[in-house]
């Protein structure tokens, strides 16, 4: 399996994957995979190992996402070792993924964005842009004036390595515009230390940068926006991602049911 695994990290990993998601698989192997199947044949390794795997990584205490994640990188494998000659079949099992508990999407109240568009420049552009396109931080951060087409933003470089068009309101085009050279003036592995001071600065404590992107895609469907269009905004290969941001928080449908309430008025029920 050690032997497999090496090979799958050197030919299908650096083809399939970015940069830093490449770093990620290598550490998945060398910190999970390896110590529990390493030593292991691959061909006698069937469905109740990967099932004993799963419980193996839940005893370390990771959290159900994680072990979802390490999963479907040793699905991943399974796959290329079949595609590639080594095995005839894979030995994943199906039902083996844990149920994940869903979340509303960690979206920006309106009032934090208050505070965050409060602070001083020119961080206050950088939550402006992530508001107003709901690019990732490496989108933000490789966006130029240049990019411009019309009144879209072209983004190149994404995560699914495909060009898209995002539109963008005319009073932040135009601060686009008036901008030379790169439009956020950090880096790529700056966002840490942007999240820290902004979160310092705002009094927004949980503050991270990409609940600009889930606070825009709250707030486009909000609006009345529709759910393939914003797909295609977000650069999502499957609607399923998008539907995410379909299901309201809890204050979403708290406000929604105040405002229906009121307009239906209070049911008293019959005279006695």
């Amino acid at each position: 399996m050690a032997q497999v695994a090496a090979r799958w990290l050197a030919i299908y990993v650096p083809t399939a994957r970015t940069g830093k998601n490449v770093g990620m698989a290598v550490q998945r192997v060398d910190d999970y995979l390896d110590p529990f199947l390493g030593a292991r044949v691959l061909r006698e390794v069937g469905p109740d190992d990967l099932r004993l795997y799963r419980q193996h990584l839940e005893g370390r205490g990771l959290a159900p996402r994680s072990v979802r994640h390490l999963l479907a990188e040793a699905r991943c494998l399974f796959n290329w070792a079949m595609e590639s000659g080594h095995l005839d079949r894979s030995p994943f099992p199906r039902r083996i993924m844990p149920r994940i508990q869903e979340t509303p999407p960690d979206r920006l109240s309106d009032d934090e964005v208050v505070q965050l568009l409060a602070i001083a420049e020119p961080h206050a552009f950088v939550i402006r842009f992530g508001l107003g396109t709901g690019l990732r931080w490496s989108e933000l951060v490789r966006a130029r004036p240049e990019h411009v087409d019309g009144a879209m933003l072209v983004v190149f470089q994404t995560k699914s390595s495909r060009l898209r068009r995002v539109p963008v309101a005319p009073g932040l085009l135009r601060e686009i515009l008036a901008h030379d050279g790169r439009l956020v003036p950090f880096s790529e592995g700056g966002a840490g230390s942007f999240n820290k001071l902004v979160a310092r600065r705002s009094g927004v404590d949980t503050f991270h940068v990409h609940q600009l992107r889930h606070t825009f895609a709250c707030r486009w469907l909000e609006a009345g926006g529709s759910l393939p269009a914003l797909q295609q905004i977000l650069g999502h290969r499957s609607v399923v991602t998008t539907q995410h941001y379909a299901r309201l928080s809890d204050e979403s449908i708290r406000l929604e049911a105040v405002r229906i309430n009121g307009a239906m008025g209070n049911w008293r029920g019959p005279a006695t």
